[in-house]
This record gives C-alpha cells, structure tokens and sequence, in this order.
C-alpha cells in the first residue's frame, strides 16, 4: 500500500503507508508546482499535472527497467533485491537506501531551518545560564509549538 503527493515545491513523492518517509522523490527543472497525481491502474506509473499545463508520466518504481525481462535477467533483480533485504541493517546499505536527491532550494530550505532551530535552542541555553536561578525555566519543543491549549469558543 502507498500513496503518491505533489506539491508546490515541485516535487512528487511516493510514500509507504507503513512508514513516515517517501520511497521516491521525482523533480525536474522545468516542472512547476504540482497540482495533481495519481496511480495508474496497474501501479506501475504516476501521472502528474503541473501549474506549467503539462501531464507527465513517471514510473513509479525509478529502478526497475520497462522492459521485459529474461530470465537471468530477473534471477539477478531477485538477487540483488535478496541482497538489499538482508543487509539492510548495516551503516553503509542503509545510508545508501535512504539518500534521495532532492531540488537544491528543498535542501537549502532543510538546511536553513536546521540553522535556526539549533540558533533558538542556543539562545535559549544561554537565556536560562545568564538569568537568576529557577526564573526562566526550559520548555519542552512540543510545547512551544503550541499556540494556544484547549481554549475553545462557542458563541451562543
């Protein structure tokens, strides 16, 4: 079971509904932003609509070659796949399984966010070490996200 996204950040991913993290992330140059997706009926492709007025046509598994395959072509596929399964544990396969390439202004946007959580979590540290003791108490990150908590309206 998976599902397929587009976004406005160019990009279509497929993701596993067992896992938070997408399998497969396509993008291109020229794709704008994503206003539709979908699976074929076979699963095989994903057709996505673009803000550019083009439809394209993806495979859905990048990996796998269109052709068919003979059959020491597919004993190889089932060995290799054998492979990936039974070292997917190690340091090196796993960091391999994981890498996606993503867009340079997606990883620029990844990497400045990460500067500016570890920049309020620095000044934060630094708030609570230069203020008198037991004033300025350390909030959880969960918490700070909250806006407001359980305050509903009714009008009446």
């Amino acid at each position: 079971k998976e599902f397929v996204t587009g976004s406005y950040d160019k990009t279509i991913r497929i993701f596993p509904v067992s896992t938070g993290h997408s399998r497969e992330v396509y993008h291109t140059r020229r794709m704008q932003r994503i206003f539709s997706v979908k699976f074929s009926a076979d699963n095989k492709y994903v057709l996505s609509g673009s803000d550019d007025c083009n439809v394209r046509l993806w495979k859905a598994r990048a990996s796998e070659p269109l052709k068919v395959l003979l059959p020491q072509e597919k004993q190889k596929m089932d060995y290799l796949n054998k492979l990936k399964q039974r070292y997917k544990d190690q340091p090196e396969i796993r960091k391999i399984a994981r890498h996606k390439h993503v867009p340079k202004q997606i990883l620029k946007a990844k990497q400045l966010r990460h500067t500016i959580r570890k920049a309020r979590k620095v000044k934060e540290a630094h708030r609570i070490a230069h203020s008198k003791p037991g004033t300025k108490k350390k909030k959880a990150e969960r918490d700070a996200k909250i806006v407001t908590k359980g305050h509903s309206r009714t009008n009446i």
